[in-house]
Parts: C-alpha cells; sequence; structure tokens
C-alpha cells in the first residue's frame, strides 16, 4: 500500500501579503524568547537562498520534524522523515507569518523554487501587476 504524498508547491505563482498584513514593509521575524520562529528560519532560509529551495523544501525544513533530523541524518533518513511528513497535507507559505504579518511576498518560479521580496519594493509590485503569473493571497492573520 502506497502512502499519498502531498505538496504546498506552487508554480508560477505570487503570494501577495495577506489583506490585513500590518507590515507597510518587510521585516525579518524577530526571534520569540531568543529562539527563531518558524517565520525567522523561512525568512532565513528563503532570504540567504533565492530560487534554491521550493515551498515543501522550506516548510520541511523549518517544521519541528525536520528540524529535529539535523546534521548528521543520512539522506534515507531525511528522505523517509519527509515522506512521513508529507504523508498529511500540510499548511502552505499561504499561512506563514511572512505574508501575513512580517510584510513578504512569495514567488514561486516555474520550476516551484521561491524567493521573497518586501510589500514596498518595485520587484514585489511588478510581480503582483504581471498577468502571466496566478496571484493569490496569504492568508488572513484574523477571521473576518
Amino acid at each position: 500500500m502506497t502512502k499519498t504524498v502531498h505538496t504546498t508547491n506552487c508554480f508560477d505563482t505570487f503570494i501577495q501579503v495577506a489583506e490585513d498584513c500590518p507590515a507597510r514593509t518587510g521585516e525579518a521575524p524577530p526571534a520569540r524568547a531568543g529562539n527563531p520562529t518558524v517565520a525567522g528560519l523561512q525568512y532565513q532560509m528563503i532570504a540567504e537562498a533565492p530560487y534554491k529551495y521550493t515551498s515543501d523544501d522550506v516548510v520541511f525544513a523549518t517544521s519541528a520534524p525536520g528540524r529535529q533530523l539535523g546534521a548528521k541524518a543520512t539522506k534515507k533518513e531525511k528522505s523517509l522523515a519527509r515522506d512521513e511528513f508529507f504523508s498529511r497535507g500540510q499548511a502552505c507559505l499561504r499561512a506563514s507569518g511572512l505574508g501575513k504579518r512580517f510584510g513578504w511576498g512569495v514567488h514561486a518560479d516555474a520550476e516551484g523554487r521561491v524567493a521573497i521580496y518586501a510589500v514596498d519594493s518595485q520587484r514585489y509590485q511588478a510581480l503582483a501587476r504581471d498577468p502571466e503569473i496566478k496571484q493569490v493571497r496569504a492568508m488572513w492573520t484574523k477571521r473576518a
């Protein structure tokens, strides 16, 4: 019996900031109690290597199971943990604090690799107006 594998990857898509996002510029997510938050880890991973990772790579690496593996885990261990993680549906980057709270739009290219752009940047505005790219919004922070 094969397990269903879910994905958070999207292609040629721009995730604009949420309509209720309080940030008017891109802000680095602050640490909480001295530890990086999930949004902080996602920010660091994507900002340091734009268009290197897919949404699945980022979501898994910044999840609790992904962080627990550590650098010494074998490829097989990482693959098994990732398959187990994605055997259930996971929240995509639309649910990330990057677009909900901190003012970052997420662009996925034709190969599904992601980069982030500050809401007040020219590149963000260009992507938000591009008719060739699917436009979606980050999820609302608060219920309507």
